[in-house]
C-alpha cells in the first residue's frame, strides 16, 4: 500500500519528521497562529500516515483556532476549507474512524463555551462540506440541518471577512475537483 497523496493545500511535511499530539500540547491552553500552524503540520502529517480522521481532527482544532484574520499565517496558509474538502473527497473509502458528516453536524449543533457562534458557523460549513464530498454518508435526521443560505448568513456574521467567498468557492468546485486516485 502506497502512502497517500500529500494534500495541495496543507505545509509540506519533512519525510523525517515523526509528529505526535506532544506538537500541540506544547501550546497549552494557547490557540494562535502558532497552534494553528502546528495544527495544519499534524494534520497533513496524519494524513500521509493514512489515518484521515485522526487528520480531519487536527484541521478542525486549526478550524476552530482563535487567529486573527489579519495575521500573516492566513496569508501563507488560509483557513483549511480546502484540505478538509480535500482529505475527505480523497480519502481511499467511506470508511473513517467515524462518520464525518455526522460528525460536523453534532459538532454544530452541540457546541458550546468560548466562540461558540464562530465554531458553529465553521462546523456547519465543514458539514456542507462533507456532504458534497460524501453524499452517500448518512445524516442525522434529530439533528435539523441547515441550508447554504444560514450557513453563509453564519460565516458572514461571525467568521472573517471573506470567509463565506472562501467556503463558497470550494463548495462550488466540489463538482470538479478530481480524485487524487483518477
Amino acid at each position: 500500500m502506497h502512502p497517500p497523496q500529500p494534500c495541495p493545500f496543507l505545509p509540506a511535511i519533512d519525510d523525517a519528521e515523526a509528529l505526535d499530539h506532544s506538537l500541540l500540547r506544547r501550546h497549552g491552553s494557547a490557540r494562535d497562529a502558532a497552534f494553528y500552524f502546528d495544527a495544519l503540520r499534524y494534520g497533513h502529517f496524519l494524513w500521509q500516515q493514512g489515518h484521515a480522521g485522526r487528520a480531519l481532527l487536527a484541521l478542525t482544532r486549526a478550524l476552530y483556532a482563535d487567529v486573527d484574520a489579519a495575521d500573516d499565517i492566513l496569508r501563507a496558509w488560509p483557513l483549511p476549507y480546502a484540505a478538509l474538502f480535500w482529505i475527505l473527497r480523497n480519502h481511499g473509502s467511506d470508511d473513517f474512524p467515524g462518520n464525518p458528516r455526522l460528525s460536523y453536524q453534532h459538532q454544530a449543533c452541540r457546541l458550546r463555551g468560548e466562540r461558540q457562534e464562530l465554531r458553529v458557523a465553521r462546523a456547519w460549513a465543514v458539514w456542507a462540506l462533507a456532504c458534497a464530498a460524501r453524499p452517500q454518508l448518512p445524516g442525522d435526521l434529530t439533528c435539523p440541518e441547515l441550508g447554504l443560505t444560514e450557513i453563509t448568513s453564519l460565516l458572514d456574521g461571525w467568521g472573517h471577512p471573506g470567509e463565506s467567498q472562501l467556503w463558497q468557492k470550494i463548495l462550488q468546485n466540489a463538482t470538479t475537483q478530481p480524485l487524487a486516485n483518477s
